[in-house]
């Protein structure tokens, strides 16, 4: 059985076959472009050669996987290609699914993806950072409904005091997760907000705290000034945390979003990124780029609008959506 063959199994088995069905409905766009274009590319090309290889890189490069990381993937698959001796075309498909998952992958133990929570009885402090319009308070608000599902108590601080309505929106999300919302009014210190979440979320004896964030880049000595002062008093009232910052980034403006994570990487230590609207664009090789680039991994990907399709991000399925179609064709 090959490395198609046994991703198509286990996501059409009965318990993975909810988080299969919305990564290949969440992944279409990108599937169809992607898919579609290297399904034609082996179409026309019957042998590997230097002219099919050169293609490949540019189907690659406009599914915006990174320049880079192209070049890495390329020089991966000539040697894979080199080693199994594979001349025809049509025997890549496997090669190249399976190439693009040790990419993401990279060495890394499986628990890469996974949100670091604290022990039972121990506060877990996830601070969110992002800029305005990426989907950041919707994230948040599906996090707290996704860790309410799980039975977790969730706290959520609306430390985005500067956007007009996101105070608001913070708590419309609340009302939704049945969590509680610890706010100040618009304009407030966003450190006092996240000082009085902290205290609430351990009167409260919660589980989670998730605090948003002003998303305001024009000024990025004042977003430096803020975030470091959210991250003091953090640290100040509950030693070691926040024990993760999500950078969320919206997958539909590509190489953009790769340009706002090094400035926050600048910034403060990013542990995971959010990637939302991966549904809403052609372009979802952002994914491995962000990860080969920055060494940050995707934790969260969204897949649609309902609070259920902020899914956690698993390599395997990504490819799986990304070529389920040609998984299709292996029957």
């Amino acid at each position: 059985m090959n490395f198609i063959q046994k991703l198509k199994r286990r996501f059409t088995q009965d318990e993975s076959n909810e988080v299969s069905d919305t990564y290949k409905k969440g992944m279409e766009k990108t599937r169809n472009s992607f898919s579609g274009r290297i399904n034609d590319l082996i179409a026309r090309y019957r042998k590997v050669d230097e002219d099919f290889f050169e293609e490949l890189e540019e189907v690659l490069i406009t599914a915006d996987v990174g320049v880079s990381t192209v070049m890495d993937f390329i020089d991966e698959l000539k040697m894979e290609v080199k080693r199994q001796n594979i001349k025809d075309t049509k025997d890549t498909k496997e090669v190249i699914s399976e190439t693009l998952v040790s990419i993401y992958q990279s060495g890394d133990d499986e628990s890469l993806s996974e949100i670091n929570m604290q022990d039972d009885g121990e506060l877990t402090v996830i601070l969110v950072v992002g800029v305005n319009g990426v989907g950041k308070t919707t994230s948040i608000g599906k996090l707290a409904h996704s860790y309410k599902q799980e039975g977790k108590k969730v706290v959520l601080a609306a430390g985005d005091t500067f956007r007009a309505g996101a105070i608001e929106q913070l708590e419309e999300w609340g009302k939704r997760a049945e969590v509680d919302v610890v706010k100040q009014s618009e304009g407030s210190d966003p450190a006092a907000v996240i000082f009085d979440a902290i205290r609430a979320a351990k009167s409260r004896k919660a589980d989670i705290l998730i605090c948003d964030t002003a998303g305001r880049l024009q000024n990025k000595v004042n977003l430096m000034n803020e975030l470091g002062k959210v991250n003091r008093i953090i640290e100040r009232e509950i030693p070691g945390a926040p024990h993760e910052v999500l950078l969320v980034l919206d997958a539909t403006t590509g190489q953009n979003a790769l340009s706002q994570a090094k400035t926050f990487s600048d910034v403060t230590n990013v542990s995971g990124i959010v990637l939302t609207k991966l549904d809403g664009t052609a372009k979802g090789g952002i994914v491995l780029a962000i990860r080969k680039e920055l060494a940050i991994p995707v934790k969260y990907v969204g897949l649609g609008e309902k609070a259920e399709d902020l899914q956690p991000f698993e390599p395997d399925a990504f490819v799986y959506g990304l070529f389920a179609g040609m998984m299709d064709e292996e029957e």
